[in-house]
């Protein structure tokens, strides 16, 4: 199927997002999803789902958060989940439809907050390994690869070896070009593109776990949306109990594990994922 792809700014609250898009032909349409990545991460990671997604007649965002990318760093360090919802409230209402909010981690945080807040925001949610329970261990993994990325590296295969020292079980090992969209030069270093000031509302997550639990689990009580999960089968993040409670708290949820994966699922295995989100929309009401 012929698709289009084009780069997009969306407006957020108080920010302007960049976005990649991609669109079928119009009459093929089923409607649109919003792809949201992970903390650290950009919209590159969701490269060949948007791709995928646009070929089977979905019209769809992949959005660089704010702090993450080439979209607008928050002017007064907001990085809460509140503040990520409350840019996808913006994004939807200049959309103009109830999409399909797919969420890696952060993203899938902020997507689940976001339509408990508004029901009826989304058609359907995806969560690509995220639920109320977090693993701790995971999560200070995290933090501590993000700071120690603070420094910058020398070159990209310093940045490359830091990424396979942080995930060694990859299936499909990164490649330095392809790291080269998440890091900018600077003075003869490489960065990665997001606003370092993220790392201070990720510590205070990590210190306010049991708040945000209970936060995101009031969230999921209210979900009446088509919903699923998709776990990284080697995650650390999200454990196997981690997922049965969510699926006891979104009555009618569903979840596959994608084997040979960690946590960062649309980067480890992309193409297994798109497998599972395609067949997933399969059965998604075509929009009136």
């Amino acid at each position: 199927m012929p698709i289009t792809s084009s780069r997009t700014l969306l407006p957020g609250d108080g920010v302007t997002l960049t976005a990649d898009l991609w669109r079928p032909e119009s009459h093929t349409e089923r409607g649109s999803v919003v792809l949201l990545h992970g903390g650290g991460q950009t919209r590159h990671s969701w490269q060949r789902t948007g791709i995928r997604l646009a070929e089977h007649g979905w019209r769809t965002y992949a959005v660089d958060a704010r702090g993450h990318g080439d979209s607008d760093w928050a002017s007064d360090g907001d990085y809460s989940t509140e503040a990520y919802a409350r840019d996808l409230v913006s994004i939807v209402g200049v959309i103009g439809e109830a999409p399909v909010l797919v969420g890696a981690s952060m993203g899938g945080t902020a997507a689940l907050i976001a339509e408990a807040d508004h029901p009826g925001l989304s058609r359907a949610l995806v969560l690509v390994d995220v639920v109320p329970k977090a693993e701790p261990e995971g999560l200070a993994k995290i933090t501590g690869f993000l700071e120690r990325g603070l420094a910058g590296f020398d070159t990209l295969d310093d940045a490359l070896a830091a990424v396979v020292a942080y995930n060694p079980h990859r299936r499909r090992p990164p490649r330095a070009d392809g790291l080269r969209k998440n890091l900018r030069e600077r003075d003869g270093r490489w960065y990665w593109h997001w606003d370092p000031q993220l790392l201070s509302d990720r510590k205070k997550t990590l210190a306010t776990a049991t708040t945000r639990e209970i936060r995101a689990r009031a969230a999921a009580r209210t979900i009446t949306v088509p919903t699923l999960l998709i776990r990284g089968a080697q995650s650390d993040i999200v454990s196997p109990d981690g997922a049965r409670e969510l699926l006891e708290l979104i009555p009618g949820s569903r979840h596959v594990d994608v084997s040979g994966a960690g946590h960062m699922v649309s980067g480890d295995d992309n193409d297994v994922l798109s497998e599972g989100l395609l067949e997933f929309l399969s059965e998604i009401q075509p929009r009136s």
